[in-house]
């Protein structure tokens, strides 16, 4: 029963979810939650563990959580799930896209998707920042710190057009010199 509700969740957000894995996450925590797979703590952990992997962070968060609930085979049919959807979709789409992509109704179908995908990422990097105490409402060496490292990793990718690899490198430095 497990087996089939985890295949079958991943089914379903991979079919209904635009905007790549990191859209994905609110609705990935959602379902997750629901169904009591695990709490939002181990979920945000999952999810920054996902995200560290190579590969797309939805694929690893699903296989991550098909493995902590139900071992080898729930990460087998969780990724099955996730990734059978895109697979179907680029199919039939590749056939249709050469055709459609001027189409004007098309394109402000994927005017509209743009800020809602924006918007559910943004959601996505707020809610675990609060569910991992990352962000507080008083003023503490914790949250200070975790937005000097946000805004300077910003204005390091954004102005100074660092790569992101040596972001992440040199802000995982940070973390061990501030917080161990």
């Amino acid at each position: 029963m497990v087996l089939w509700q985890l295949f079958k969740t991943f089914l379903v957000m991979g079919f209904v979810s635009f905007g790549g894995g990191y859209a994905m996450i609110p609705l990935i925590e959602t379902e997750v939650t629901k169904y009591g797979w695990m709490t939002a703590e181990k979920l945000t952990n999952v999810i920054a563990i996902a995200g560290m992997s190579p590969g797309p962070i939805a694929t690893n968060s699903a296989i991550l959580i098909g493995y902590s609930t139900a071992g080898i085979m729930g990460a087998i049919v969780s990724a099955i799930g996730m990734l059978l959807p895109s697979m179907i979709l680029v199919a039939i789409v590749s056939a249709f896209f050469i055709k459609l992509h001027h189409n004007p109704i098309v394109q402000s179908i994927f005017y509209g998707i743009k800020p809602l995908v924006a918007s559910l990422i943004i959601y996505a990097s707020i809610k675990f920042s609060f569910s991992n105490n990352l962000i507080s409402t008083e003023l503490s060496f914790l949250t200070i710190s975790s937005f000097l490292i946000f805004g300077l990793s910003l204005l390091a990718i954004m102005k100074l057009k660092w790569h992101p690899l040596y972001v992440i490198l040199l802000s995982g430095l940070v973390g061990v010199a501030l917080y161990s």
